[in-house]
């Protein structure tokens, strides 16, 4: 089983200072994007609640000390044309230094994220190793 190939925006050629979602709303602006626009598009699909220009400048040149929350991250998604999941995914990166890998190749019941296992014991690591062998081997019989 592999995880799969990262997304063309999740990953840069080139290390960047900005944290994962400065970096995306960065890239927006690379690509032709103005404040304003963003601002505009930043609405929350649920609430109906936007966040303003201002929040876009604030993410790439001085980020805030704590995270958006899911209304602030929901209209981050829609201006910057990006899935919620990737939204989550880089505010946590940004934020909490969180990262984790989704492994693909199952149905839509079923859904497997690894932590990244730095820093965990060898028990844990060998406790992950099994689980993964353990649902590849059953994939395996699975489609035969």
């Amino acid at each position: 089983m592999k995880a799969p190939a990262p997304t063309p925006d999740a990953q840069s050629s080139a290390p960047s200072p900005l944290g994962a979602l400065s970096q995306l709303v960065q890239e927006a602006l690379d690509a032709g994007a103005s404040l304003r626009r963003l601002g505009e598009g930043a609405v929350d699909p649920e609430t109906g609640e936007s966040i303003s220009w201002q929040y876009f400048q604030k993410l790439v040149k001085n980020p805030p000390a704590s995270p958006p929350d899911p209304v602030q991250m929901r209209a981050l998604a829609a201006a910057l044309g990006k899935p919620y999941r990737r939204i989550q995914e880089a505010t946590a990166k940004q934020w909490l230094q969180y990262e984790a890998t989704e492994l693909s190749g199952y149905d839509s019941e079923v859904r497997i994220i690894v932590g990244h296992l730095a820093g965990k014991s060898k028990a844990e690591l060998m406790q992950w190793r099994m689980m993964i062998e353990a649902a590849e081997r059953a994939q395996r019989e699975a489609d035969e």
